[in-house]
Order: structure tokens, then sequence, then C-alpha cells
């Protein structure tokens, strides 16, 4: 159960690539210009908070990713692949695992239908073992065997969310994309999600590119956090390294009440 569905590289890919490399990156809609002269690289095996002011696009980077979003200019590469180049988009999207906001699960479909779903679309496995492999993947994002037949309608916010997830490394992804994975989890849940996220990047080797406001999240769990701001990456750094930033926005977003009190919950954890 733990090998990777795809556990042969194919010929001529390039291994030793980041999973994650933008350079010289403009996006706009019209004249508005959101993005002009982003560049970000993320190493494999880190998890990397993505944060920023309203209107600085970070939902934006997120679709340009993906392969969405064309971008105006620069490049977009994951593992070494330009996302935009219709013939990588299979093998990025068996790469690549996203859990959105909103969780974007099939309404109609169980959650065990949800998680098969990615599967019988890009592998030509028996359903037999589809439906296995899914359930394994279900109780890998710490869900009970039961919550399989429920339909999104059914589970609770923290429920959705790790469903999100089951569906999301369906296909043993190497790279994970989540967006405010803990936005509408009480503290409790949220801290639990944090930990799952942790758990899953050490048990699966993922990198893992996360969108929050989650202060908390950020101190946690991330090894760098990248700065969205003045329509570039501003820095991608630990978090002690920002805390020094003199950039009006981060200094208010990191030594602010609610930043410190991050900080320093983040220090007892260290400290236990």
């Amino acid at each position: 159960m733990s090998a990777r569905l795809d556990a042969r590289p194919p010929e001529g890919r390039d291994e030793e690539a980041p999973p994650i490399r933008v350079s010289g990156l403009r996006t706009a809609f019209g004249e508005h210009v959101i993005h002009d002269g982003l560049d970000l690289e993320i190493r494999r095996g880190e998890i990397v908070g993505l944060i920023g002011g309203s209107g600085t696009g970070k939902s934006v980077l997120l679709r340009t990713l993906l392969g969405l979003k064309a971008p105006e200019g620069g490049h977009v590469e994951l593992f070494g692949e330009n996302v935009h180049d219709p013939e990588q988009q299979g093998v990025i999207e068996r790469r690549a695992g996203v859990l959105f906001q909103s969780g974007a699960l099939f309404s109609s479909l169980s959650v065990l239908e949800n998680v098969e779903a990615p599967m019988l679309e890009h592998t030509r496995m028996p359903p037999a073992f589809v439906r296995e492999l899914a359930g394994f993947k279900i109780r890998l994002a710490g869900l009970a065997d039961e919550a399989a037949a429920k339909r999104p309608s059914e589970l609770s916010g923290g429920m959705l969310k790790r469903a999100g997830i089951a569906r999301a490394i369906a296909l043993d992804p190497e790279l994970l994309f989540l967006d405010e994975p803990t936005s509408g989890l009480d503290p409790i849940a949220a801290e639990e999600f944090d930990g799952l996220v942790r758990g899953l990047r050490d048990a699966l080797g993922l990198t893992v590119l996360m969108i929050t406001h989650d202060l908390d999240s950020l101190y946690a769990v991330c090894d760098r956090v990248a700065v969205l701001a003045d329509k570039k990456v501003l820095a991608c750094a630990p978090l002690a390294e920002l805390e020094r930033s003199d950039h009006p926005w981060l200094k208010r977003y990191l030594r602010g009440p609610r930043g410190r009190a991050a900080h320093d919950a983040g220090s007892q954890r260290d400290e236990n």
C-alpha cells in the first residue's frame, strides 16, 4: 500500500528539479497587474506557507501554478516541467494534489467515491483494488471507516477537510497544495489538522505549499514562509528571519498582538 502508483519515473524526468520554480512571473487581468517579476523556488520535502495582504494575488498564484491561468510573462515549472504545456498536464495532475478551501468534493458522491474518482480517471487499476486503496487513503487522512459512506453534506467542517486531503493524496502525489486548510475550523480541529499535515509530509515525503492566514499554522508547521507584497515574493524564509523585516505590512502582521501570541505559542510547543 505504501508504494507510489508511478514508482518508476518516465524517461527524461528531471528528478533533481525543484517541485516549484517560478521566475519572472507576470500576471494581469487586462491592465490590472497582479504580479510583476515574481520569483519563487520551493525545495523538496519542505512545508512553505504563502501569505500576503488582500489583493496580493495568492489565489491567482495558486491558479497559475496549477496551470489554470496562463501568465502574461515569465516561467512556471513543477518538477522542471512547464505547467502550461498541454502535454505535461497529465503528468502534473498525477504528481500534485490540491485541497481547495471549500473542499470541492462532489456533493452527489460518497467520501469513498470522491477519493476513488481520480484513481479511476488516471489509472487502470482494478475497481476492487481502487476501492481498497481509497479506503486506505481515507484512514490515512484521519477519518474513521464509517465516514467513507457519508456524503459531504453529512460531514463536519473538520471531516470535510480530511476528506479533501484523502482525495488530494489519492494518486500518491509528491506535491500538495493547500488553500486556507484551517479556515472555518475551531482551534482544536485546526491544531489537529496542522498535525495531520506534518504527519503526511513526514510519512509520504511530500512537499507542501499552503496558502493561509492562520498564524498558529505558520508557526506550527512551516519550514519557510513566502510573503507576497509589492507584486513580488518579498521574501521566502523562516519566520524567525521574517520577524526582523522592516517591511510595513510584515511588521504589522508578525509583530502585532496576534503575531506575538502565535510566536509565543510556537516557542512553547518547541520547548515541550
